[in-house]
């Protein structure tokens, strides 16, 4: 079997090798956002600023959700927009039917499918909502109830673990969030060139990996605009390895969750360069205290100061984009430890490509 992405071809066959290819994508479907994409969802920002909504829920389930939960930083801290994720079970299971006048509702998910997305979406609208699918599929249920859809244009994806569909869509959120207010999206042109920069770094994360191939347990850390990337990391890890990985923002692991790191189980910490990376530094010495073994994504002089790491290539990006870099080398790593442990990273048990939750 080959060993090495150089080694293999497109048509070899070898575990992992679909995930492989949708990570590899990434650059490409960045760059057809930007190219083919930018002027609708800038266009959709457009109407949907002349509602002028009162403030923002955002609706999503796994990848999504985390995915949404950048979308609430950018919302909050670019717009000065109150945001909240919806809890569906309040309106699909108990009936619930608040007064959504003037609330714009936007809903993340792949593939659109998923019923309890739907029916949550459905009945946002019914009770006044201005509401906005975000989704892989144009053709989908979501984007069929929804007044407005934005298409991430990844193309199919048929890994189970989503890659390219969670970087498309953190892309694509940005480029709304700033269309809401005429922003400048400029700075996003050099994340397709800096995402194939840090996509041919795999061999560096497959030594990385090697690491973690026996860890019983991960703790993955970050604050700001990088915590949706811990928690999206520690979903990949979980759907493809099966390991046990608890995400926390820096500051609640403080609160409690700190007393179960040591030097064995490693703690992976998201440093993004900028005001998150800054609230992260108190977590950082409390842990290199411990004697954690921490393992940094993130700044040069970051890594220097950790057990191990992956130096982004962060200078002179805002920070409010660096998640789309930051969860790159993790999907890496995830795929690494998972083939490291004998598993194949595109079959994880119990698990199919649409949740249909209800």
């Amino acid at each position: 079997m080959p060993t090495t992405p150089a080694e293999r071809s497109e048509h070899d066959e070898y575990p992992g090798r679909v995930m492989a290819g949708e990570m590899a994508q990434q650059p490409a479907v960045l760059r057809r956002i930007l190219d083919e994409g930018a002027p609708r969802i800038r266009a959709v920002a457009r109407e949907v600023a002349a509602r002028r909504p009162r403030f923002v829920l955002l609706t999503a389930r796994g990848t999504s959700d985390n995915a949404a939960l950048y979308a609430k930083y950018l919302m909050e801290i670019r717009l000065g927009l109150p945001c909240g994720l919806t809890s569906m079970s309040t309106t699909t299971a108990y009936g619930a039917r608040p007064d959504l006048t003037d609330v714009l509702v936007v809903t993340v998910s792949q593939s659109g499918g998923s019923p309890d997305l739907v029916a949550s979406t459905r009945a946002a609208r019914e009770a006044g909502a201005i509401t906005l699918a975000v989704t892989n599929n144009a053709d989908s249920p979501l984007a069929a109830v929804s007044e407005f859809h934005v298409d991430v244009l990844a193309g199919p994806e048929k890994a189970l673990p989503a890659t390219k569909t969670y970087t498309a869509s953190l892309l694509a959120l940005y480029l709304f969030t700033e269309g809401l207010r005429d922003g400048d999206t400029s700075a996003a042109g050099a994340l397709p060139e800096l995402a194939s920069r840090v996509l041919g770094r795999q061999d560096e994360v497959r030594t990385l990996a090697a690491r973690y191939r026996f860890a019983e347990r991960m703790v993955i850390t970050s604050r700001g605009y990088g915590y949706p990337t811990a928690k999206e990391a520690a979903l990949k890890l979980m759907e493809t390895s099966y390991i046990p990985a608890l995400a926390y923002s820096g500051a609640d692991l403080l609160h409690g969750p700190l007393a179960m790191v040591d030097n064995v189980s490693p703690v992976i910490a998201v440093v993004t360069q900028g005001r998150g990376g800054e609230a992260l530094q108190p977590v950082l010495d409390r842990l290199r205290g411990r004697g954690a073994d921490l393992f940094v994504v993130g700044p040069a002089a970051q890594v220097s100061a950790a057990s191990a790491g992956f130096v982004l290539p962060t200078e002179g990006v805002p920070e409010e984009l660096q998640p789309v870099l930051e969860i790159l080398p993790l999907q890496l790593m995830a795929y690494e430890v998972t083939i490291a442990r004998g598993q194949d990273p595109d079959a994880p048990r119990a698990l199919a490509k649409v949740t249909e939750t209800r």
